[in-house]
């Protein structure tokens, strides 16, 4: 019987220097967007797909985030004697029957060596990764993670990694996949032949880019400590994959699913793109910001 993944890393340690002064003191995880913090949508996907312990890898200044993944008794007791439903409804993310670990990369010595340091956690078991600092949104955020579990179990996989289609001109801030045949169809794996960490422009040999979510055997972690620095100093999880590929060990890309999208809150621009339509799409305060923005508009 194969085993189920039950495990997942989640990357949180960045600095946020694009999103100064915003995240001096805040971690960009913690920014809200809607009525949440970006690290709550993350997780609420991951317990969504069935995982069950999830370590989440912090940095200097980012204790607020595990704060705000810790019980807190006196304030739901407070909430219940006020009578206050709606409150505790949106304190439901703690009742989860899921494990937080927590663990601090030290040194900004990029996203391979923030996932490196879950190898002692993942215990040679199959695991999720999913960035701290990406939002997958649609009517179902877990339908591309949960498809990919499955997949990778099915394949026997290196990885699975997700990918969705961007414009050519945006190319060189993703990492960006190539694969072996036609391009993947939302719901199919396609074997992948390269990847490339932020190609220059008008040198991407595809448009398909990572978006955010793995799944990994226990071979990332070896190729990790494989990995030389880049010229910054940084170990790229992109180029431990790409060296699983160039070793022969099947890695494969997973289109996100035609209703989903990865909202990369990484500076203010995204930030701002991202908390209007949560905004927006918000069932308790939708109507009434659509209202609100329609009026202003109205006055430009």
């Amino acid at each position: 019987m194969i085993k189920p993944i039950s495990k997942a890393i989640v990357p949180a340690a960045g600095l946020g220097t694009r999103l100064l002064p915003a995240t001096k003191s805040q971690p960009k995880e913690m920014l809200p967007v809607g009525r949440k913090p970006v690290v709550q949508y993350v997780v609420e996907e991951l317990q969504a797909a069935g995982i069950q312990e999830i370590l989440i890898v912090t940095g200097r200044r980012k204790r607020a985030i595990e704060d705000h993944f810790d019980s807190d008794p006196q304030l739901a007791s407070a909430l219940e004697h006020a009578g206050n439903e709606v409150r505790l409804a949106d304190l439901a993310y703690l009742e989860e029957a899921v494990r937080f670990f927590f663990t601090r990369q030290s040194l900004p010595l990029g996203l391979g060596d923030a996932v490196s340091l879950g190898a002692r956690f993942a215990q040679g078991d199959d695991c999720v990764v999913a960035l701290g600092d990406s939002i997958i949104s649609g009517s179902d955020p877990a339908t591309s993670l949960r498809a990919m579990m499955k997949a990778h179990r099915e394949l026997g996989a290196a990885a699975v990694v997700a990918v969705e289609t961007v414009p050519e001109a945006d190319t060189h801030r993703y990492g960006i996949v190539s694969v072996s045949g036609s391009e993947p169809r939302p719901g199919e794996a396609a074997i992948m032949s390269d990847i490339v960490e932020k190609p220059p422009a008008g040198t991407a040999p595809t448009t398909l880019a990572v978006a955010a979510r793995y799944v990994f055997s226990p071979a990332i972690f070896d190729s990790l400590a494989r990995t030389a620095p880049d010229p910054f100093g940084e170990i790229q999880l992109t180029d431990a994959i790409r060296m699983l590929i160039q070793s022969g060990q099947p890695v494969y890309a997973w289109l996100l699913a035609p209703d989903q999208r990865r909202y990369d809150v990484g500076n203010f621009e995204s930030y701002f793109h991202t908390f209007i339509d949560f905004v927006l799409a918000d069932e308790r305060y939708g109507d009434a910001m659509r209202k609100y923005i329609k009026e202003k508009a109205g006055e430009l």
